[in-house]
């Protein structure tokens, strides 16, 4: 049975206003992951999650089906992505879809490779894990550079070692989580809140994690995916 690609894409941004459907090598920003997604095979469906009239033509044009429209409440600042996806993984089972394992793709992680989602696959299904999280190695390392303010307006490191380390080297590894994540989806209906806890990492390529969160990244990614183009 394969997978269903799940992509979630509602009206309002915050960061980058209206990044889904903005235009990036001559095409909606959604329109480079819903492509990528149907070009690998490796879906039965790929579905949309909006509440968005405008992405919703959009995702259509590009091949992607939207079989439900996301519920306004779930399309705010303050829905969280795992309400988002318990809500479509019930729908899609309400509608009839056949599928035991879902992959999220964030529309604002356009670099993402093939075969990282198909190895992704291969782990989650070894692991009989609940969530395969794709992460990179992070240089931003709480343990090192990555400061908070104090009441009194110092900055203190995040997380504390009873040695600072000399080097960012020497400090822990830390990750940083990406727009790619695989779920078994009846035990993630099923374990509800405690799901996050039990994640297993996919590492993947630095240079194909950037997520869009900014207008300074969604330039950087401009520049890159119209380069591409013209090759």
């Amino acid at each position: 049975m394969k997978p269903i690609c799940f992509i979630g894409a509602r009206g309002g941004s915050q960061g980058v206003l209206n990044k889904n459907i903005r235009i990036i090598a001559g095409k909606p920003l959604i329109a480079h992951t819903i492509e990528k997604a149907i070009n690998s095979k490796l879906f039965s469906h790929v579905v949309v999650s909006t509440e968005d009239k405008k992405i919703i033509q959009i995702a259509k044009k590009f091949g992607a089906e939207v079989p439900f429209i996301r519920p306004k409440k779930l399309a705010s600042n303050h829905a969280s992505m795992k309400d988002v996806l318990i809500h479509g993984i019930k729908k899609l089972n309400s509608l009839g879809f056949q599928f035991d394992t879902l992959v999220l793709l964030d529309c604002t992680v356009p670099f993402i490779r093939i075969i990282d989602i198909k190895n992704a696959l291969i782990l989650l299904k070894k692991k009989k894990s609940i969530v395969v999280c794709g992460v990179y190695k992070q240089h931003l390392n709480p343990y090192f550079n990555i400061a908070e303010i104090t009441k009194q307006g110092h900055l203190q490191l995040c997380k504390k070692l009873k040695e600072k380390p000399e080097s960012r080297q020497d400090a822990p590894i830390v990750y940083q989580m990406n727009g790619l994540y695989l779920f078994n989806s009846k035990k993630f209906l099923k374990e509800g809140k405690s799901v996050m806890e039990k994640m297993i990492p996919y590492e993947i390529p630095l240079e194909t994690g950037l997520m869009i969160d900014t207008e300074y990244e969604f330039n950087i990614a401009k520049l890159i995916l119209e380069s591409k183009k013209k090759l």
